[in-house]
Formats: C-alpha cells, structure tokens, sequence
C-alpha cells in the first residue's frame, strides 16, 4: 500500500534521532566558507562553521539544494507510488522552496510542495507534524491542511548582534529601517509571511529575555503548548537563561539546538531564534 514520505531542507534544525525516527529525508543546502563549499549541517558542524565564519575575512555564502538532487530524491521516494510532501523553508528568504517546485514538476512521482513560511525548528514543527500524521495513516490533503493551521499557531523570533550578515545576505526584510541607526541596539524580529519583520530595539539581553517572554506569556496564554525550540549560533547562555524563564510559565519541553550553518551565515554570530506553538 502506498504512503506518503515526508522530504524537508537542511535548516529545519531537527535532532537527527528525531530525522531518523519518522524517516524524514532531508536535502541539504551548501555554504561558502574560507575558500571552501560545504554541504549544510553534513560536511560541517555549526561549530566548525562558527569557527570559519569568524576566522574569515569574507562573510559566507550559501546556496539552494539544484534542482536535480530534489528530482533524484523524489524518484528515488516514489518510486513505489508513495506520495511525498516536502516541506521547506521559507520562499522568501531562498529559492529552496522554487527549487523543489520545479523539481516536482519534473519527476513522475506525486509531489506537494509546502512553503512552511518558517525556518528552523519552526519549520521543524510542521516538518515533524507531518511524519507523525503520515505514519498514524492520514492523506496528504488532510496533512497540508494541519500544516496551514501550525503555521497560524506558530510565532518565531530572532536577535541578532550584528545586522551585517542579513544586510548582505539580502534578508533584512522589512527591518532594512534599522539599519545605520543600531550602535549597541539589540534588534528583535518576528518572521512574518517569510518576511523579517521587526519587533522591538532592546539595550542588553536582559532586556531580551523579558521582551520574548512576555510575547510567549501573551501568545500562549489559556493555550496548550505543543513545540517550544530554541537555536542559537554559539550563544548557549543566552539560550540556557531563556529556557529557565519559559519554565516558569509551562512544564513543555525546550529543544535547544546549535543552529545550522545556512542560517548562521546570515544571522551571524551570538544569534538565537526563539520559537513556539500553541493552541
């Protein structure tokens, strides 16, 4: 009988046990560093990528999966007429999600593609929601449809140190008013509709923990929580500080996780991206 599998990129920030459990494949992006390409999170590690990135005169590049490695792998996957969704980053910070579009239409297995409009583990939400759904039995049509209600249930934040990598990489989005005015300003962004948008202008981390967790008390009051993650570029204290607060307010589990390289090489570095579910 056929299934569906479930096909994902390389930011979703996912621990591999939790890949390795649903059978979440996962195709990677590539970086650019110190002379080198490497495939994301595969033939680097987000400390070695770290290490690089800091160790470099140039700030690092990426690039989207090629469209043929997505054909390879949707004909490999549906070979025996199994369906597959595949779930990606937002479409408006990369051409991943064109990429596996294109690529759908050029297999002949039977392809979905979702523009999760998130990244990291709030991409992993959906991308996680789907593999239990498709392993307890349910069509693709009734999983798409989840999807979009995680998507509305879900709110992700990032704080950077310094804007440079995103003013470069082309993602500062509709915080492009900040620029030339931070100096030692902390800037909060939500990503709204694959766009960054922002959110608040904090002095110190202090003042970031409490704008973030007053935003989760607000959103997530009277709701259950289903999916709190927590990734950062080398930045564990600012983490693990965080993490202790939202224990004040729910017994749900933070998944903290070491950033991807993708997402490090345009957040920079001392970044964390703070996200949640809930309903």
């Amino acid at each position: 009988m056929a299934g569906i599998r479930i096909v994902t990129d390389s930011t979703t920030d996912l621990p591999k046990e939790w890949l390795n459990k649903y059978g979440i494949e996962v195709v990677p992006l590539s970086v650019y560093v110190g002379g080198e390409t490497y495939l994301d999170n595969v033939t680097i590690t987000p400390l070695e990528f770290i290490e690089k990135m800091r160790g470099s005169s140039e700030l690092p590049k990426t690039s989207l999966p090629p469209v043929g490695v997505f054909v390879d792998t949707y004909n490999r996957l549906g070979e025996n007429g199994d369906t597959i969704l595949s779930i990606h980053m937002a479409g408006g910070l990369s051409g991943t999600y064109n990429a596996a579009c294109l690529a759908a239409e050029m297999t002949a297995s039977r392809v979905e593609v979702i523009d999760s409009e998130m990244i990291s583990q709030a991409l992993g939400f959906q991308v996680i929601e789907a593999a239990r759904m498709a392993r307890d039995g349910h069509n693709a049509a009734s999983i798409v449809a989840r999807l979009k209600e995680v998507l509305g249930q879900t709110s992700l934040f990032v704080v950077v140190d310094t804007l440079d990598n995103l003013i470069k990489g082309g993602r500062i989005g509709k915080a492009a008013g900040w620029i030339g005015s931070l100096l030692s300003i902390k800037p909060i962004a939500m990503l709204e509709k694959g766009v960054y948008t922002p959110l608040a202008r904090v002095r110190n981390m202090s003042q970031v923990i409490k704008t973030l967790i007053e935003r989760f008390e607000q959103d997530t009051a009277g709701k259950t929580v289903r999916g709190i993650g927590i990734s950062h570029a080398d930045n564990l204290p600012l983490a693990e500080k965080l993490t202790e607060q939202i224990a004040r307010f729910t017994s749900a589990p933070v998944t903290v996780r070491p950033a991807t390289p993708v997402i490090t090489a345009h957040t920079g570095p001392g970044a964390i991206g703070f996200m949640y579910y809930a309903d």
